[in-house]
């Protein structure tokens, strides 16, 4: 049984794949088991809910609409991903996000998410405290 995790402190983990799908409006229509472990939360409580359900306050505004740009363009998505679980803890994730496309339209999202690595998480630190700074003042 793992630990409880105080609030707010870091949750690592070092292997495994993510994967998660979504209508047009981001609801989670698929949840792997391993993005149930990492998010803390049980299959029946993401299927169904907003994939924002792991967004971290942390995250810039700017960081999502430049994703849901690209997404809605028809374009895979890469980035780093600062991701709130369940019990207040964070994880980051390398995410690749790519549209589901049946006939010509996009139907929804798919995405695929691997730990991220130490150097990653510290240059979107840097880069998601400078978006925040702006979007504060």
């Amino acid at each position: 049984m793992d630990k409880p995790i105080p609030i707010d402190e870091e949750y690592t983990f070092e292997e495994g794949l993510i994967l998660s799908s979504t209508n047009l409006s981001g609801i989670i229509n698929y949840a792997n088991r391993k993005f149930c472990k990492i998010s803390g939360y049980d299959k029946n409580e993401l299927v169904g809910a907003n994939h924002n359900i792991v967004r971290h306050p942390d995250m810039p505004k700017a960081a999502f609409s430049k994703l849901w740009e690209t997404l809605q363009a028809g374009k895979d998505w890469t980035g780093i991903v600062k991701n709130l679980r369940k019990d207040g803890s964070y994880y980051w994730v390398f995410s690749h996000i790519t549209p589901i496309i049946k006939n010509g339209e996009i139907k929804g999202y798919s995405a695929a998410r691997r730990p991220a690595l130490r150097s990653e998480i510290n240059e979107s630190i840097l880069t998601y405290k400078e978006l925040l700074e702006k979007e504060n003042n």
